[in-house]
């Protein structure tokens, strides 16, 4: 059975689990609907022409893990920010640990989205925002609609500055031959309030995964939101991370991208204004070799005047690795004195590595500053060059040079201890053994 037929039969599965008189699963009835006319993406559409998710789908993936299992904390300290405090959820092959997170009531709203899908508390909630600025049309997103159930849902109170960042891991355990997860998070950050958030999707042997992840973020009114994703999964883990976020007036989101491991990895990061005096941050860096495949697809529409957005990705690739960067900015008639930035630069290490670019500008606005560039190269020959005049071993002035290139992003982290932590991890991925176990 192919897996697009799979998951048909496994929602009718799903439907036996879940009430079906409800408003959501009208939602979730369309979704697969969706998904049945649509199925998998191909490289046929323009979104995904250099993106292949055949090798992926020939796996038989379990739809609902067997049992629940369990995880010693001391065999995954190292994925966390086990230096600091923060707040922890904690899933693992879906199912929410409790022995592994740490939430809290502390004038937030820290909990499961199953309880925020199912309790009546949360119904108002839930029909204001959930799957509100999420693409309906896109496949992958509308699949994941209809098998919603588990994931973090953040919702920060008005006013509220969190003392602590929000760790937010998924962990796969292998236990399943071959295990397919569909988290779905829902963040609300309200009027003045400030959040640091860390995602992270991490297996734990090496049985294939395909993670198919959708977030919706809502800014409201001067909040401000910075988000970190760290992709250092297995080689036989693959990811499509769907996020969407919506600003309303004055607000600030800042989300950070480390991709540097895993099979293949599609970031879909989407950005809209609603409201003026926006500020929206994308930054990434990618490091990947043997036939890793990374592909970042960003977007911001700018719908509303006086606001900026500002995008950075930074790739290196070894061996026969292969980078995407996809950026594109959507100007409105309305939304003039937008400044808009957007760069990208690739830096090839080997013959056989691949990346393919294309920046993209759609300005309807006649009073804006909108700019993109894109640089694709090797690493200097004349500063390895001087370098290595100075003493410095070609090995060491190679991981120096590679290191400097990815400075501007990290010098962005807002948090010293991540900060601390991503710098090591570009260290180890360029070769430099920094005593450190990640």
């Amino acid at each position: 059975m192919e897996l697009k037929e799979k998951m048909l039969a496994s929602f009718m599965a799903f439907e036996e689990k879940i009430d079906t008189h409800s408003e959501l699963h009208e939602l979730r009835s369309n979704a697969i609907k969706n998904f049945e006319n649509k199925g998998f993406p191909t490289k046929k559409e323009e979104a995904w022409k250099y993106t292949s998710l055949n090798s992926i789908l020939k796996n038989d993936f379990s739809v609902f893990p067997k049992k629940e299992n369990t995880i010693e904390f001391k065999d995954v300290k190292k994925y966390f920010l086990h230096e600091i405090d923060t707040y922890k959820v904690v899933f693992i092959d879906g199912i929410f640990s409790s022995f592994l997170s740490s939430t809290t009531h502390e004038g937030l709203d820290v909990c499961l989205m199953s309880s925020a899908l199912t309790k009546p508390k949360y119904k108002m909630i839930v029909d204001t925002y959930f799957n509100q600025i999420a693409n309906k049309e896109d496949s992958l997103t509308s699949l994941n609609t209809a098998f919603s159930l588990e994931g973090a849902y953040v919702n920060i109170p008005k006013s509220k500055v969190v003392e602590k960042p929000i760790e937010i891991i998924y962990f796969s355990t292998g236990n399943e031959a071959a295990l397919m997860t569909q988290p779905r998070n829902l963040i609300i950050v309200g009027e003045n309030a400030h959040v640091q958030i860390v995602e992270r999707h991490q297996s734990l042997n090496s049985n294939p995964v395909l993670t198919n992840s959708v977030t919706e973020v809502f800014a409201q009114k001067r909040a401000i939101v910075d988000y970190y994703k760290v992709q250092n999964d297995v080689q036989t883990a693959n990811l499509v991370d769907n996020t969407y976020i919506a600003q309303k007036q004055e607000s600030r989101v800042s989300v950070h991208t480390f991709s540097f491991g895993g099979n293949i990895t599609r970031n879909n990061l989407n950005f809209y204004h609603q409201g003026e005096r926006i500020d929206s941050t994308l930054k990434g860096i990618t490091i990947i070799g043997d036939k890793q495949h990374v592909d970042h697809y960003t977007l911001v529409h700018h719908a509303t005047p006086n606001c900026e957005s500002h995008q950075n990705y930074k790739t290196i690739l070894h061996d026969s690795s292969t980078g995407v960067f996809n950026g594109k900015i959507f100007v409105e008639k309305e939304a003039q004195k937008t400044d808009a930035f957007q760069q990208n630069n690739n830096i090839l290490i080997g013959d056989k590595a691949t990346i393919n670019a294309k920046p993209q500008l759609e300005i309807f606005a006649d009073d804006v500053k909108c700019s993109h560039g894109c640089t694709i190269g090797q690493l200097d020959e004349s500063a390895m060059f001087y370098m290595q005049q100075r003493g410095i071993p070609k090995k060491e002035a190679k991981a120096l040079l590679m290191y400097a290139f990815t400075s501007e992003v990290t010098n962005s982290i807002k948090i010293p201890e991540l900060k601390a932590k991503i710098a090591r991890l570009i260290a180890n991925k360029l070769g430099v053994n920094m005593g450190f176990d990640l």
